[in-house]
């Protein structure tokens, strides 16, 4: 989705926060609103019981009253000061004994009550009357209008400002993303060692930087990895091209004999094929990068492997004056392909570091696997040598590609750097791991495989 089709966190946030405050203070306002309406209605009803039982309680003391005109002046003054007050006392039959009406009483904005009442009479007897009360609630009804716009008033004004804040304090909380912006665009490749700074950001973004900071890590060894690949790829290829097109150029110089261009083109060939097992292994390398896993096959024994590849290396250790030994026996599900290349490519490296005249060790064990989270039970497979040792320093690099720990590049005819990294891609593909030490002159290489796929 383009930049101009996806939505601004801010805006987001701020019309959330506007709707939001909208809406809650509206349903304040409207509970505001019918509480003091119920409320009104309460009290109506209540002035109209209330007036209801001072007027039972003053016909019942004016006993004394003799006259109509005496009892409607007696009314009269009651009602006095209460405008929204109406009153009408009708005998059972015949005309109205006392009528004040300030209001119709159809009028659906007056509240009636009406209830029966004995009135005195000149004879001293009582009659008997219907009382009808009006209540004008016009007075309450203006005061419920008044509220209501007020109400109305408070929430857009409380709303919009309640918005406007809103919107600032979203502005000002995204500030340190924008700071972050900023940082990451001033990274490049040219600047591999900066990193975000997080001594100015919140609590919540400090997890994400801790995360980004370790991946642009991640990315820089990589792309030093990449880098120091491409040189050494360059300078492993250069030399045999560069003898190639020597070698090609003197055999052009003059006319040679066919036994002549025989030589060059067997020097020639040693060359090519020199280049193309640098090309194929990291072909091989480049394929067990992308994620390709071993194919197992179920193994009788790897000792029996251990010594197919010893025996393949017997004219080379006897010309070294060295021996061989293998410790251990396990059977496991392994492709055995790749696992006696490993094996191969172990036996090559401590071959050409050993003490003539020493014994090298093939090491088959079952141990606990460190490099696993589970610490599943595993099959080692290591080979040790006596000579020159290692120095902690290079430890950690030496499955690196072209990575040797011998500055002076010896063997470098031999050895274009690239064996320990195909052991360790080979132990990648099982779902393994490598490990090295070096200490008093004896070195131990090797790879762990999980046992989970035994046989």
């Amino acid at each position: 989705m383009s930049n101009t089709q996806a939505p601004h966190l801010a805006q987001r946030l701020s019309r959330a926060l506007a709707l939001q405050t909208i809406v809650g203070l509206g349903l304040v306002c409207i509970a505001v609103y019918f509480v003091i309406s119920f409320t009104l209605s309460e009290r109506q009803q209540d002035t109209l019981d209330h007036k209801k039982t001072a007027i039972e309680h003053l016909l019942g003391e004016s006993r004394g009253v003799h006259s109509p005109e005496a009892l409607n002046h007696m009314l009269k003054d009651f009602l006095t000061g209460h405008d929204e007050l109406s009153l009408r006392l009708a005998p059972t039959s015949g005309n109205n004994a006392f009528e004040l009406l300030r209001q119709s009483e159809n009028d659906e904005r007056v509240v009636t009550r009406s209830f029966p009442v004995e009135v005195p009479t000149v004879s001293g007897g009582v009659q008997p009357m219907q009382a009808l009360l009006l209540l004008d609630r016009r007075p309450d009804d203006r005061l419920l209008n008044r509220l209501a716009w007020t109400l109305g008033i408070a929430a857009v004004t409380g709303a919009l400002l309640v918005s406007l804040a809103s919107t600032w304090l979203v502005r000002l909380g995204l500030k340190p993303l924008r700071l972050l912006v900023d940082q990451t665009r001033s990274l490049s490749a040219q600047d591999l060692h900066r990193r975000l700074d997080d001594s100015h950001q919140p609590q919540e973004l400090r997890p994400l930087i801790a995360q980004f900071n370790a991946l642009l890590d991640r990315l820089a060894v990589a792309y030093q990895q990449m880098e120091a690949f491409n040189a050494d790829v360059a300078h492993e290829l250069n030399t045999p091209l560069t003898t190639l097109i020597s070698s090609c150029e003197l055999a052009l110089r003059k006319p040679r004999s066919a036994v002549e261009l025989q030589d060059v083109l067997a020097s020639n060939l040693e060359d090519l094929q020199r280049m193309a097992g640098i090309v194929a292994d990291m072909l091989f390398l480049s394929h067990a990068d992308r994620g390709t896993e071993a194919r197992r096959t179920a193994v009788v024994n790897l000792s029996e492997l251990a010594s197919e590849v010893a025996e393949f290396y017997e004219a080379v250790l006897q010309e070294a004056q060295l021996q061989i030994v293998i410790n251990g026996d396990a059977a496991i599900a392994v492709d055995a392909r790749l696992v006696r290349r490993a094996l191969s490519n172990l036996l090559g490296n401590a071959s050409r570091y050993a003490e003539p005249g020493s014994t090298i060790t093939i090491e088959i064990a079952q141990s606990k696997d460190e490099f696993q989270e589970n610490h599943r039970d595993s099959i080692s497979i290591a080979v040790i040598n006596r000579g020159a040792g290692i120095d902690p320093v290079h430890l950690p690099r030496l499955f690196d590609r072209f990575y040797r720990a011998d500055a002076s590049r010896a063997h470098a005819n031999l050895n274009h750097g690239l064996g320990l990294a195909i052991v360790a891609a080979i132990a990648r593909m099982h779902g393994g791991a490598t490990f090295a030490t070096s200490s008093n002159g004896i070195t131990k290489v090797g790879i762990i495989l999980p046992l989970g796929n035994s046989v």
